[in-house]
């Protein structure tokens, strides 16, 4: 039986589109938001959602999610009221592909299996944990593929061949292409390197899992930029996360002509 997340790729495939994936951080600028942010989204062209659980040290985040990161935490949003915030957007939007993207201690903390339990009855598919390493992922991937949940491991542009093919055949639902080295951030271009990596990393997936690439995308331009490399997905955070920090009765108007703007570069 196939997951959200993969009749959804299925789908788009069909149409020869791309997807879009956004990005929100659970609380931020407040739980209510974070919703409302969603249904704009997903009204402007969203394919799939990545709900950020708030984690006090996110690595692998810029400034900006890691402001909105400790914003959330200062305001008491903890990771079962993240979940609370999937469960309502899963009634929302029953077919909507869900991920949570947060980092190993939360899982390990609250117990592997019981966090992807509690997950998984709030509407979670899947989970991106940007500080699992494949190499170390065993009890983690026993957990979630006995869930049906997916995997999303992350590449980047240096990663070596041999790691390419285990991140292709442990991940799930699609794999994560870092576009370029560093954290998460908007970017005003790309260079060349990102263009190979993704070559190379389509060349290792060899057409079984979907290749989505994130970090600096932030215009329609990046997002037809991407499509035209060759990437199956595109993930948008940081731009995201910015426009939700502006005026909130301009908020949702805002994020749905983003999002149908990034969508409609895919789609060109």
């Amino acid at each position: 039986m196939q997951s959200r997340i993969e009749e959804r790729f299925s789908a788009l495939a069909k149409k020869g589109e791309r997807a879009l994936v956004c990005y929100v951080v659970a609380g931020y600028p407040d739980l209510a938001a974070t919703e409302k942010a969603v249904d704009s989204l997903v009204a402007g062209g969203a394919d799939i959602i990545e709900l950020g659980i708030p984690f006090s040290d996110p690595i692998a985040d810029g400034p900006t999610i890691q402001q909105a990161s400790h914003s959330a935490l200062e305001s008491g949003v903890t990771p079962d009221k993240a979940l609370a915030v999937a469960k309502s957007i899963r009634k929302k939007h029953p077919d909507l592909p869900l991920l949570a993207m947060t980092y190993s201690n939360i899982l390990v903390h609250a117990g592997m299996e019981k966090f992807m339990d509690k997950a998984k009855a709030s509407g979670i598919d899947g989970f991106i944990l940007p500080d699992m390493p494949v190499e170390e992922a065993g009890e983690y991937l026993k957990s979630a593929r006995e869930r049906n949940l997916a995997t999303v491991f992350l590449a980047s542009p240096n990663t070596s061949e041999q790691r390419l093919k285990e991140i292709v055949e442990n991940s799930s639902g699609f794999m994560y292409l870092v576009s370029v080295y560093g954290i998460t951030g908007a970017r005003k271009n790309f260079e060349d390197y990102t263009v190979e990596a993704i070559k190379r990393t389509r060349q290792a997936a060899g057409g079984r899992i979907p290749v989505g690439v994130g970090f600096g995308i932030s215009k329609p331009e990046h997002a037809r930029f991407m499509a035209n490399a060759g990437a199956d997905a595109i993930i948008v955070g940081s731009a995201i996360v910015d426009r939700m920090s502006g005026p909130k009765g301009k908020m949702q108007s805002s994020l749905k002509s983003f999002a149908a703007s990034l969508k409609k570069a895919l789609r060109g």
